[in-house]
């Protein structure tokens, strides 16, 4: 059995972070372990508390599982201050970590900034060069670029600007665009987009976390980022399809619809 271990933030409703990362990996067989960087007290409708773990216990984790059960791949998700940041930078180059996913969780779904510009510039600065692929949606990307995105053609752009800073796989994820859904990788000077229409389904939540995890689950099962992602579009799209309706605001996905 392949392992995978996810870096995130718990969320107490369920249908994102840890919880979601942890259904996804089940649902694609894989085993799945956390590292929590932070307890959120949160539902549907919103976020209502937010309570850090300690770099210091945020490396301890770090070391219980990386010391046993060595992961098949790392999806690393919110990760909120500058210290835990550093931390697991310094542990990914420890233990030699392979196949990590990053999803740059810096902006909510409402385009605020979720934290401060220091954290952002030492994730830019200590994460994302170990990743093998980001995924940051439109306003991360907008973040990581400097420029507003709104349409395709400004994705494309964007993806290239990312690219002298980073030189792995960018998935530039178009939930957010008028038209469509379409995502962008770009990766070895290529474009490769993934054609997605919208989906009539108001329940969202988590669907990054959710998207992250099932690359990671993926690259773990030995495939390339172009196959993983693909994989990850159909796994989610079936996920959204299936219509759960939970809660009273934007409510999570079915993460089981294939068992």
């Amino acid at each position: 059995m392949k392992k995978v271990l996810t870096i995130a933030g718990s969320d107490s409703s369920g249908g994102a972070g840890i919880q979601a990362d942890l259904k996804t990996m089940t649902s694609h067989k894989i085993y799945g372990m956390s590292v929590i960087t932070a307890l959120t007290a949160q539902n549907t409708t919103g976020v209502f508390g937010i309570y850090e773990s300690s770099p210091e216990f945020v490396s301890l984790q770090l070391d219980a599982v990386f010391s046993d059960i060595y992961p098949d791949a790392v999806k690393i998700g919110m990760v909120s201050n500058k210290e835990i940041i550093s931390v697991i930078a310094d542990k990914l180059v420890e233990y030699k970590a392979k196949n990590i996913v990053l999803d740059p969780v810096m902006v909510a779904t409402s385009g605020s900034r979720l934290f401060k510009d220091d954290a952002i510039e030492m994730l830019i600065k200590k994460l994302v060069p170990f990743a093998k692929v980001i995924t940051p949606n439109i306003h991360e990307a907008e973040v990581l670029c400097g420029f507003v995105i709104s349409n395709k053609k400004d994705m494309q752009k964007a993806a290239i600007k990312i690219s002298e800073i980073y030189s792995g796989g960018i998935l530039i994820k178009g939930g957010h665009l008028t038209e469509c859904s379409d995502d962008l990788l770009f990766e070895h000077d290529e474009f490769i987009w993934y054609e997605q229409s919208k989906i009539n389904n108001p329940n969202t939540h988590g669907t990054g976390c959710t998207l992250s995890s099932a690359i990671a689950c993926n690259l773990a099962e030995g495939f390339n980022i172009k196959e993983s992602i693909q994989n990850a579009k159909n796994y989610i799209t079936g996920a959204l399809k299936d219509n759960l309706d939970l809660g009273k605001g934007s409510g999570p996905l079915n993460h089981c619809w294939n068992l």
